[in-house]
């Protein structure tokens, strides 16, 4: 019998994977502001341009959130040693940087408004990344 307190049609919160996915969802969202204050970083104190900016910035945004995965969404999974499972991560957000950085490159120099606010394509590109990232982290690294 249902639980008065949690309605049927949110028991698939319970499932496992959705777990872990929203717990990547925060870990992602330290991960976006990391990346934003990095982001405008190069963009004001060092002069980059926008695009160069965003790739400057994403090593910063892996680093945060593989120590948020490792700590929080898969604390509970055999951990390797801390280079070969950043290498791992690193690797896998290297391949969703084609869906992270390219939404984000594509916005930036298709969208004005974007271009004046580059967060709002680190959102996008966060956002496309964000699916990618997660199968294939919870796959390949944190088995």
């Amino acid at each position: 019998m249902p639980s008065p307190y949690f309605p049927t049609c949110f028991l698939f919160l319970r499932h496992p994977t959705t777990v872990q996915f929203l717990k990547f969802g925060i870990v992602g969202l330290v991960g976006f502001i990391v990346d934003t204050a990095f982001l405008y970083s190069g963009i004001e104190a060092l002069g980059l341009g926008h695009i160069a900016a965003g790739f400057f910035a994403f090593p910063f945004a892996v680093t945060i959130t593989w120590i948020g995965n490792r700590l929080f969404t898969f604390r509970d999974h055999a951990h390797e040693s801390l280079a070969k499972q950043w290498t791992k991560f690193a690797t896998v957000c290297a391949v969703g940087i084609v869906f992270n950085r390219g939404t984000y490159t594509l916005m930036v120099s298709l969208i004005p408004l974007v271009y004046a606010y580059p967060v709002l394509g680190l959102l996008g590109g966060t956002a496309t990344g964000m699916f990618f990232n997660f199968f294939a982290s919870k796959k390949l690294v944190f088995r």
